[in-house]
């Protein structure tokens, strides 16, 4: 029996055209793009290629893109030159929404300890930032404000464009996780206002181990490492070249294709929901307006979501109870109990998340396995 992978949120399968590229990179032009012979000149060509066509993807300028290694680096990188230049201009303040990423959560320590203040913002029952809130917490000494764009565990969109208009008539830095959102809805950094975004490519069809990071030319972007002058000295090392062309290249296919992937993967959304409405006991979590469908969490009475997991993994379908960071924690989802579940419902959940690979009747199949074995985990 073929396998349906419906964990699309953790990571997707890398495309067809991305791997072909890829492959293309590692075979033919191999060359270090920071050699000067005709192979590092080539491999640099087909970097800055890379650099200049994601920049276009997002609004942006091909100097404000560096590449990481993935997400998380962006972050980090984004959340420490926010540091950098608050400690420089006098500002210590800090707002992150209780619902990030823990690349971004897990920083709050180390901020705190290097003597900065931190404001953890509530959100709304569908996960969303109220606004209002917002501006109470910013303060003359805010630096950044960071936030997701698309959350990963509930695909609820926050209001990325009206919080960047606070931001800018502030002067507040804002740093945008993009990981969830980039390929899956539209983008452009400049009309959102937004100083920094992180991207990582494995979440619409790229390979993993790259990402990058984009930060206004007029933002002195800060280094998490140090060492050669590769990505203007702020990223040091080799860098990534068969990814970063892969990336470009699945960016590139996944804005070409938006509309027509949206489209699909709001009839498969609804035929998964529809196919589960007689389930009793089920509820949807997240924004039922501002959401990207791919993204369905889903909660059961009486059901614990780990137990589901693992039946519907033995039923040859994969999906998640959460984050794919925070599978070996007993914890309930940090993002559902900041939604106001309380942990026994927040432990009674599981995302399914698809992408437009995903057929109708893998849809069909998972409703009626679902089913079957939510009967079997409350029997």
């Amino acid at each position: 029996m073929d396998r349906i992978y419906a964990d699309c949120a953790a990571t997707t399968p890398i495309s067809e055209s991305a791997l072909q590229v890829m492959t293309e990179c590692m075979r033919i032009h191999y060359g270090n793009p920071s050699s000067t012979h005709q192979d590092g000149r080539e491999a640099a060509r087909i970097l800055e290629d890379a650099r200049e066509k994601i920049a276009v993807c997002i609004g942006a300028e091909p100097e404000e893109i560096y590449f990481t290694s993935g997400g998380t680096e962006a972050d980090n990188q984004a959340i420490l030159t926010a540091a950098r230049y608050g400690e420089k201009i006098g500002k210590r303040h800090m707002i992150f929404s209780s619902v990030e990423h823990h690349a971004v959560l897990n920083c709050i320590p180390a901020l705190e300890k290097a003597g900065f203040e931190i404001t953890l913002l509530g959100v709304d029952e569908t996960g969303s930032v109220p606004i209002e809130e917002l501006k109470a917490a910013c303060r003359k000494d805010t630096i950044l404000v960071s936030v997701m764009y698309v959350n990963n565990e509930v695909g609820t969109v926050e209001p990325a464009a009206e919080i960047g208009r606070l931001c800018q008539e502030r002067g507040i830095l804002l740093h945008i996780d993009g990981v969830a959102a980039a390929g899956h809805i539209p983008i452009h950094v400049k009309e959102l206002g937004a100083g920094m975004l992180s991207l990582s490519a494995h979440k619409f069809h790229g390979p993993r181990g790259i990402g990058a990071l984009y930060v206004d030319k007029k933002i002195p972007a800060a280094n998490l490492m140090f060492g050669g002058g590769q990505e203007r000295t702020k990223r040091p090392g080799t860098q990534n070249v068969p990814g970063a062309a892969a990336m470009a290249r699945a960016l590139c296919d996944s804005v070409a294709t938006l509309e027509e992937q949206t489209r699909k993967l709001e009839q498969l959304r609804e035929r998964l929901l529809c196919g589960l409405k007689d389930v009793e006991g089920m509820w949807l979590n997240g924004n039922s307006r501002s959401r990207v469908p791919g993204i369905i969490n889903l909660g059961f009475e009486g059901v614990s979501g780990e137990a589901l997991m693992l039946l519907l993994d033995l039923n040859g379908i994969s999906v998640s109870t959460g984050a794919a960071c925070n599978t070996e924690t007993v914890e309930p989802s940090h993002v559902l109990t900041a939604m106001g579940l309380s942990p026994e419902r927040a432990r009674s959940c599981i995302r399914i998340s698809l992408s437009a690979y995903n057929t109708e009747e893998e849809v069909d199949t998972i409703c009626s396995t679902v089913m079957s074995a939510v009967e079997q985990a409350r029997d």
